[in-house]
């Protein structure tokens, strides 16, 4: 379980979060821009750092600032998938993933196997990120993630910047993906289509606080989800 009671101000924004998030299955940030969604896994992931409060994952602390801990995100075991694929451009595809395996000697060419198989890339292995399309990249980008052994997967918006159709064509292999993992997945999106297709709960944040957290169909079924209904 991830345990997370923070507070953090960034100029005229502040967010506040008290939640406790499940140690399976995906549980979507959802809200409009602005909201605090990527706030929230960049204070995870320690991009950023709060001004009060702590966060725990499992039987670790992340940061206390009572306690004046703080670990660095090298430190936190956590998978992060970016909006855009950040790949090493020199590097081929089985270098990028062969990357995130190189302090993690108990991974074999098993698990390599199957991270690969899962996300569909085994024809990509020898191509280097330049000749991908985006969603090529994405999913390279999630099983690079993968493959460094994460106690949680953060995804922020991975697929904001692809075309419809790659949306389409990420979207089932990110709903296959969150079936087969073992780890719990926070999902950043603004989409109702992603967030009712792959996620199981969701908090829902409106200027820096969260005002639901409970399963999807009750938050989409309630009249807090009004603005989002067609």
């Amino acid at each position: 379980m991830l345990d997370i009671n923070v507070s953090k101000r960034l100029g005229n924004f502040e967010l506040q979060l008290n939640a406790q998030i499940p140690s399976q299955n995906v549980t979507a940030l959802f809200g409009l821009s602005g909201s605090g969604k990527s706030t929230v896994i960049n204070l995870i992931s320690g991009l950023i750092h709060p001004d009060q409060g702590y966060i725990k994952l499992n039987d670790k602390i992340l940061v206390d600032t009572k306690k004046g801990i703080c670990l660095p995100p090298n430190k936190r075991n956590m998978g992060y998938v970016f909006q855009d694929g950040r790949l090493f451009p020199h590097y081929s595809v089985k270098g990028n993933l062969r990357y995130a395996m190189q302090s993690k000697s108990r991974k074999n060419a098993v698990e390599f196997d199957r991270i690969v198989q899962l996300l569909g890339i085994e024809h990509l292995l020898n191509r280097y990120p330049i000749s991908l399309s985006g969603g090529e990249k994405q999913r390279v980008a999630i099983g690079r993630a993968l493959l460094s052994q994460p106690e949680m997967l953060l995804m922020d918006e991975p697929l904001s910047a692809l075309d419809l159709p790659r949306k389409q064509e990420l979207l089932s292999y990110l709903e296959n993906l969150a079936q087969q993992i073992a780890i719990p997945i926070l999902y950043v999106t603004h989409s109702v289509d992603e967030l009712t297709t792959l996620a199981e709960q969701v908090i829902l944040m409106e200027d820096g606080k969260m005002i639901a957290f409970d399963k999807v169909d009750n938050v989409v079924s309630s009249s807090l989800f009004e603005r989002w209904k067609g």
